[in-house]
C-alpha cells in the first residue's frame, strides 16, 4: 500500500529542503508521471520514480539506464516519495538520509502495458512505455528471484531495469547516456548544482516566509507617513 511514512521517518524537514509532501489524491488515468533523478550521493546512482496511487515507487538504479536490451541494471527499491519530490533539485546537507546533490536528469510519463499495474508489482513484472526527455520506448522492471537484500533493519528488494526490443533501443551501441549530465529543467551540472548559492529547489517553508514577510510589511510604516512624522517633531 502506498504511503509516505518511511519517507518522512527518514528525513528532518527543519535542515533539509525535501519537500515533506503527502500522499496525493489519486485520480483514475492511464497515463502516469515519471522522473529520474541523478544523485551524487555515496555512490553516483539514478532514482528512479514512476508516478501510482499518489505517491512516486522508487528504485536506486546503480548506473545509468542502458539503451540496449541484452544490458541489465540493478535497480534497488527503497520507499516510496511524495510527488512534489518530482520538481526537487539541489544538495541534501550532511548528516540527512541520502546526502549529496540531486539533479533532475529525466522526466515525462509513463503507460503500463498490463490491465492490472498493482498486481503486476507484486508478481515483479512490471512492463510500460516511457515517454521522456532521454528514455522513450518500451521498458520493463524485474524482480529478482533471490532473497531479498537486508540493510541494517530494512528489507531491500532487487529489481533489473531492461530496455525492451523496439525502435528506441540501441543494441550493441556505446552508451551515450553517459554523456547526459546536466539537468532537463535548468541545463546545469551536478557541480554547478552543488556550488549554486541559490540552488533552485523546492522550499518546504515557502508559505511560512509569505506569511511572515507580509506580518513584516504590515508592521512597517511605509516611507511617506514616516517623513511626515519626522517633518512634524521638527516643527
Amino acid at each position: 500500500m502506498a504511503g509516505l511514512k518511511a519517507y518522512h521517518a527518514k528525513r528532518d524537514f527543519s535542515v533539509t529542503a525535501e519537500p515533506r509532501g503527502k500522499v496525493a489524491r489519486s485520480a483514475v488515468k492511464t497515463t502516469h508521471r515519471f522522473v529520474i533523478q541523478r544523485h551524487a550521493a555515496t555512490r553516483l546512482h539514478y532514482d528512479f520514480r514512476l508516478e501510482l496511487d499518489g505517491v512516486y515507487k522508487s528504485w536506486a538504479v546503480t548506473k545509468v539506464p542502458s539503451l540496449d536490451p541484452a544490458t541489465k541494471r540493478l535497480a534497488v527499491e527503497v520507499e516510496d516519495h511524495p510527488l512534489e519530490y518530482g520538481t526537487f533539485e539541489g544538495t541534501i546537507p550532511k548528516g540527512q538520509y541520502g546526502v549529496g546533490t540531486v539533479q533532475l536528469w529525466d522526466k515525462g510519463s509513463w503507460t503500463p502495458k498490463g490491465d492490472d499495474t498493482r498486481a503486476d508489482l507484486a508478481k515483479g513484472s512490471l512492463k510500460f512505455e516511457l515517454k521522456g526527455r532521454r528514455l522513450k520506448g518500451g521498458w520493463a522492471l524485474i524482480r529478482m528471484r533471490e532473497q531479498p537484500a537486508k540493510i541494517g533493519r530494512q528489507t531491500r528488494h532487487n529489481w533489473l531495469l531492461i530496455k525492451e526490443r523496439d525502435e528506441e533501443a540501441r543494441p550493441g551501441a556505446p552508451e551515450t547516456l553517459m554523456d547526459e549530465d546536466t539537468s532537463v529543467t535548468t541545463g546545469r551540472t551536478l557541480d554547478e548544482i552543488a556550488n549554486s548559492k541559490k540552488p533552485r529547489v523546492w522550499n518546504s517553508n515557502r508559505a511560512d516566509a509569505a506569511k511572515t514577510a507580509a506580518a513584516v510589511k504590515k508592521k512597517t510604516p511605509s516611507r511617506p507617513k514616516a517623513a511626515k512624522r519626522k517633518r512634524a517633531s521638527s516643527r
